[in-house]
């Protein structure tokens, strides 16, 4: 069942990461993500897209080994503990698009976190 969890939410998370790419290489999108304040991303803001990449990756292979379709690296339980601490990063992350000056992001943004809260919360139960 945790299958049917993780796999749309590392669908998210690679979707979220060329996002990111596409930000970090200058796309005029930057009123979907960082405040919405530039719509090129400066310099400073490139970096934190970038890292973003990284941190969707450890958050979408963390999803897989707990849904058992790939190893956990540490532990199966730094994993369960790991999991309850994304679901509630994304469950903030609702909040925080939710009350981004940008509606842009608002409207895109909130809702995407809230499927990744949910399939995290869904998975962190399992």
């Amino acid at each position: 069942m945790e299958q049917l969890y993780a796999i749309p939410a590392c669908i998210i998370l690679g979707c979220l990461a060329v996002f990111q790419v596409a930000l970090a290489a200058g796309a005029p999108l930057g009123r979907f993500a960082w405040g919405g304040q530039h719509d090129i991303l400066p310099q400073k803001l490139r970096v934190g897209s970038v890292a973003s990449v990284v941190l969707y990756a450890v958050f979408g292979y963390t999803a897989l080994a707990k849904a058992e379709l790939v190893p956990a690296l540490i532990s199966e339980g730094f994993t369960d503990v790991f999991m309850w601490v994304l679901t509630a990063y994304f469950t903030l992350g609702v909040f925080m698009n939710a009350i981004s000056r940008s509606k842009p992001e608002r409207c895109v943004m909130t809702p995407v976190a809230l499927v990744l809260a949910i399939l995290f919360l869904l998975l962190s139960l399992g």
